[in-house]
């Protein structure tokens, strides 16, 4: 089994082939990001599967497969993914945790076992993910670049740190960091496609529509939640 997900692939049109696990991998992560939106904490592990498939996507070499370019900010992307998932989960459980309420029938979520509360970044924490995105990024280019990361090294840098700061604001609960995703996907999309990830790349296409669509959902729910907290 183990041996049919590593060398699984199939064609689509003239493109080359696709690796099953890079789609598998996607579609967990797909499953996570609709998790986050509805603020469960299954989010974090289903999240956490999909980046070990896509870790060893992204580094081929590595793994036997030479026919395409390694892409260093895109492996780091994923292990990153796992430690900040890790912190994510913790607090969202923790979250979920304090939000239990003794009824007669037991403990019982109160509020639905949602494991955040979405809020506002403050001005200085939007500072912060600003200089932090666009530092980190002009930081880690010629870092990416003397490892051979693929061309152009600096869009490898800006996923990378996007998706560190994004994922992130969802542990925080930062409603803004759905619109880092944004941010990450434009560059991703013309990036992974010319790389030839096409399953990555339309999967990116997918997730720019989603996660505008993930925004309003939490601002809509942090304005109810802030209405309901009001005398």
């Amino acid at each position: 089994m183990i041996e049919w997900l590593f060398d699984a692939t199939f064609t689509v049109g003239d493109s080359g082939p696709v690796l099953w696990r890079e789609v598998i991998g996607n579609a967990f992560g797909l499953a996570s990001a609709l998790g986050g939106m509805r603020r469960k904490v299954w989010a974090w592990p289903v999240g956490i599967i999909g980046n070990l498939l896509l870790l060893t996507v992204f580094l081929n070499s590595v793994f036997g497969d030479a026919s395409r370019a390694d892409m260093l900010g895109q492996a780091g992307r994923q292990v990153m993914f796992i430690a900040v998932s890790v912190y994510g989960w913790m607090r969202w459980r923790e979250t979920r945790k304090q939000d239990l309420e003794v009824r007669a029938d037991g403990k019982v979520p109160s509020s639905g076992a949602e494991g955040v509360h979405p809020r506002w970044a403050t001005w200085p924490q939007r500072a912060f993910l600003v200089v932090a995105m666009v530092g980190g990024t002009l930081a880690l280019t010629p870092l990416f670049k003397a490892l051979g990361s693929y061309e152009p090294v600096w869009a490898d840098a800006w996923i990378f740190m996007g998706s560190l700061l994004a994922t992130y604001g969802m542990a925080r609960g930062w409603v803004e960091f759905w619109l880092i995703w944004v941010a990450v996907d434009v560059v991703g999309v013309p990036l992974l496609w010319s790389a030839e990830y096409y399953a990555t790349a339309l999967m990116y296409v997918f997730y720019g529509a989603f996660t505008l669509v993930g925004f309003f959902v939490w601002l809509r729910v942090h304005r109810r939640e802030q209405a309901e907290a009001t005398p």
